[in-house]
């Protein structure tokens, strides 16, 4: 660490018109953040984030071959290979109450909606849906006084469809994963516009889109806005802090840019749908601005707790940029046959390739004494493993990040039948300092995280 005369505040912002932008953890704010018992050392904020796949996996190409460290990677797994040693497979893991219990049909909304609550959600297709509070919500209500959001709910399909999505359950069950209370659901946010904006712009989203557009016109990056108090603050810092400070400006400006050019360059989806506004066309494109927004919000602080949907549960989307132009979900009923399978198998490795991309921008980024990565907690997967049976039992999960070094990656480790996915929640919580009862069905925190 260079020490220098500048004491920066944690929330220390660099404010232009209608604009503030937070800093990522700096040297400089040390100072500011030290006790007597660390002698100035730095602890990173913890960082918990869900990545969730729509309409489960092909269960047999991601099930990796033996347990603990010397464990193969399955096909749909190799993509995320280069983070093999901070990653942790975690088998069977159970969703019970995502299965019918005397509902019928329905399975695709109960996955979205006990994937993170382990409730049993109302069979409605009216106004009074009723699940529960969601892992992210309860670790949000804790935490989420520290930073500017509590927490950010993102998704690349748009969940504004209502009315009966599921065999008599609402549409409000396959939209979100997220839930704020039993009644309110935290539909995703899919414009990566109104994320920017939410996150680095004004807070004032309630504007006419004449005025909205015509302001857009004028509109100056954020960086150019807040210039001449970067470029001063640069000055006082070290050089460390301002490789640190380049390096996240720099990802803001390419966001911007990315931005811009969704909104002023795409051509339509079909001559038929209008695109929506600095949504990209390009699903890989869609995908990796999304979570680079994510990790824009956490590297500068701005919330510790996010959700992400690939799509919507009982997505139709279609990948005929991987040779898949059929339906998501359609195909998830494969029946068994072997070329719907494979199908199946190519989406579900396409979306652990985006996937590792997210997570080589986390390992690249620097903060405190290690990187992103090792402050963070991600799970990614399923509340599905078998679709075709719309099995909720050994739900595909995968656990990355080194959680502040409370987490031992780098192992497949396989838990008896019947254990409640909600039991991983009840333990990552706890290492966020925070402490619920209990989540949903859970029976109490899982073991072997930290070692065998």
């Amino acid at each position: 660490m260079i020490i220098t005369k500048k004491h920066l505040s944690r929330r220390t912002l660099l404010r232009g018109f209608g604009a503030a932008l937070a800093l990522p953890l700096l040297d400089a704010m040390a100072p500011a953040m030290a006790s007597p018992a660390t002698n100035g050392a730095k602890t990173p904020p913890l960082r918990l984030a869900f990545t969730y796949v729509p309409n489960g996996v092909n269960y047999k190409e991601w099930l990796p071959a033996g347990e603990g460290s010397s464990y193969e990677l399955s096909r749909i797994l190799k993509p995320l290979a280069k983070h093999r040693e901070d990653m942790l497979v975690l088998t069977g893991l159970d969703i019970h109450n995502g299965n019918a219990l005397g509902d019928g049909g329905g399975d695709h909304a109960r996955a979205g909606a006990s994937y993170l609550t382990g409730v049993h959600c109302k069979k409605t297709i009216g106004a009074d849906i009723h699940g529960g509070v969601s892992a992210d919500q309860i670790a949000a209500a804790t935490v989420g006084s520290k930073t500017r959001l509590a927490s950010l709910e993102l998704g690349c399909e748009d969940s504004r469809t209502v009315g009966n999505c599921d065999s008599g359950f609402s549409c409000a069950y396959t939209n979100s994963i997220s839930w704020r209370t039993p009644t309110l659901p935290m539909p995703p946010e899919t414009n990566p516009r109104v994320v920017f904006e939410r996150l680095f712009g004004s807070d004032d989203l309630k504007v006419d889109p004449a005025a909205r557009a015509r302001r857009n016109l004028l509109r100056k990056s954020i960086l150019d806005v807040a210039g001449e108090r970067t470029s001063r603050l640069m000055g006082d810092l070290g050089a460390s802090d301002r490789h640190k400070l380049d390096e996240y400006l720099t990802g803001v400006r390419e966001v911007e840019k990315r931005i811009q050019l969704a909104e002023t360059g795409a051509p339509k989806f079909t001559p038929s749908i209008e695109e929506p506004a600095g949504v990209p066309v390009e699903f890989a494109e869609y995908v990796k601005l999304m979570f680079d927004l994510q990790i824009l919000a956490f590297q500068a602080d701005l919330t510790r707790v996010s959700t992400f949907m690939f799509g919507r549960e009982g997505s139709v989307r279609t990948y005929g940029e991987i040779g898949v132009p059929d339906p998501h979900h359609p195909i998830t009923h494969h029946r068994n046959l072997p070329e719907l399978l494979e199908k199946v198998a190519k989406i579900n490795t396409y979306h652990a390739e985006l996937f590792s991309y997210y997570l080589d921008r986390m390992k690249a980024i620097p903060d405190g004494d290690g990187s992103l990565l090792d402050h963070s907690m991600v799970v990614y997967g399923s509340a599905l493993c078998d679709p075709n049976r719309h099995q909720h039992e050994n739900v595909p999960t995968v656990l990355v990040g080194r959680g502040n070094g409370s987490l031992k990656p780098g192992r497949h480790v396989v838990y008896p039948d019947g254990t409640p996915m909600t039991n991983l929640y009840m333990s990552l919580l706890d290492r966020m300092d925070v402490h619920p009862e209990m989540i949903g069905d859970s029976t109490g925190k899982l073991a072997h995280l930290t070692d065998l």
